[in-house]
């Protein structure tokens, strides 16, 4: 074997092996990429030029950004509020407790950008009342878990964000931000016809009667936190701000929401939030910065090229390119952090994916749900672990009540790769 090949063997075999090992994903990439490394005699001294190169940019100062701001919202009261006034809104109505978990996920998705912040803030609140009015809590534990996935589309994602740098800025993060949104709404009322399908023929009970007044209580009680969303994508997606200035705006109101309006945030939640924020963030910009060596390496051996060569050689029929493309995906997700895969897999399926006339920002969107439903998948998806851990229904049981679910993501999926307009109207309305 040629130079080349035992190079793709050995840095695909050591990662896999030591992923498959249960090693962590940030030690598996470093591994595989510096054993790769010293075989090809390539200075290693590019882990750090790579890796600052990726993590120092003006535009992934917006990631550390819209996390805290997302944290801020989410450790005070607004998930109760959002709560309250989606279940005023929709709560009357059969399998109506459903309904809210999925519209309080749109609501709280779009404004903590995070689908585990969204298991672990409403979930924890709306999982044991569905178990309270009668519904399973398999299926309380699952609608929780896939609706969350509206956190990866709805604006703002900082996912959206890894993959516009990874993209090389043919995709921009404001059309990314738009283009999210209606697979987003889309996937959320796949679900809501699935949950009254299943109230009806379940017997689930229907919510309080509908109360006008109490609707628009708790509307006013929640626009404040949810001003914060209407920044972010107005201000992000009308050139006003830029993305990162939008994030930071967002950080001033939310503390301000938090701590005059709501006045739920002292000085002492603030710091332990920040230092939550600080793990989490360090963590991903540590992955993200390793990975960018992978990503190195993989260029370096013309990955791209030989995968594009194999593919093309396979099929030129564009639907089953996609569907080879989705299919690698949503493997990868099964197996890998989402910010690691965005980083690696983007400089190799996005020229592919544009060779057979994809928009680069459809493409994401498509990659993106993708990684959602990775997250929902065993054996490492990160969203299916804190449901579990919430709900205490065993692994086990999920993986089967979880198919229905599974369905439901893979035809919306389909729907938005094979039917670009649904993605792309929005963003080319307002560009």
């Amino acid at each position: 074997m040629d130079t080349q090949t035992i190079g793709i063997l050995m840095l695909l075999g050591i990662f896999l092996f030591l992923l498959f090992m249960r090693m962590e994903i940030l030690f598996s990439i470093l591994i595989a990429s510096v054993c790769t490394m010293l075989y090809l005699e390539l200075p290693l001294s590019i882990v750090i030029t790579r890796g600052l190169a990726t993590i120092r940019s003006y535009g992934m100062l917006a990631i550390p950004l819209f996390i805290i701001a997302g944290e801020v919202l989410s450790d005070g009261s607004l998930s109760e509020k959002i709560i309250e006034f989606v279940e005023a809104l929709i709560g009357w109505v059969r399998g109506g407790m459903a309904m809210v978990n999925i519209a309080a996920s749109t609501f709280f998705g779009g404004i903590s950008g995070s689908p585990l912040a969204d298991i672990s803030s409403l979930g924890t609140v709306l999982i044991p009342m569905m178990k309270k009015q009668g519904y399973d809590e398999e299926f309380a534990t699952n609608i929780t878990i896939t609706s969350a996935q509206q956190g990866l589309m709805i604006p703002p994602s900082h996912n959206m964000i890894i993959y516009a740098m990874a993209a090389g800025g043919v995709a921009s993060v404001s059309k990314l931000f738009l283009a999210g949104i209606v697979p987003g709404l889309l996937l959320a009322l796949v679900l809501m016809i699935y949950s009254f399908y299943c109230a009806i023929k379940r017997g689930y009970p229907k919510g309080e009667p509908f109360n006008f007044i109490k609707l628009v209580k708790t509307f006013f009680s929640s626009f404040w936190g949810l001003m914060t969303l209407v920044i972010i994508i107005v201000g992000a997606t009308t050139g006003v701000f830029t993305a990162t200035e939008s994030a930071a705006i967002a950080i001033l109101w939310a503390l301000f929401v938090t701590t005059f309006i709501y006045r739920d945030m002292t000085p002492k939640r603030f710091w332990d939030l920040l230092g939550r924020c600080v793990i989490t963030v360090s963590r991903l910009l540590i992955v993200m910065g390793v990975s960018a060596s992978f990503g190195f390496i993989i260029a370096f051996l013309r990955v791209p090229q030989m995968l594009s060569g194999l593919i093309y050689n396979f099929t030129e029929n564009p639907v089953v390119i996609m569907l080879i493309i989705n299919l690698i995906l949503i493997l990868l997700g099964m197996i890998m952090d989402m910010g690691s895969i965005l980083i690696i897999t983007t400089p190799i399926f996005l020229p592919i994916a544009m060779s057979i006339g994809v928009d680069p920002v459809h493409f994401g969107i498509i990659m993106i749900f993708n990684l959602a439903i990775g997250m929902m998948t065993p054996p490492v998806g990160g969203a299916l672990m804190v449901g579990h851990l919430i709900s205490g229904v065993k692994l086990e049981r999920m993986y089967v009540t979880l198919i229905p679910f599974f369905i439901i993501m893979g035809v919306t999926l389909i729907v938005i790769t094979f039917f670009p307009a649904i993605v792309m109207t929005l963003p080319n309305l307002i560009s």
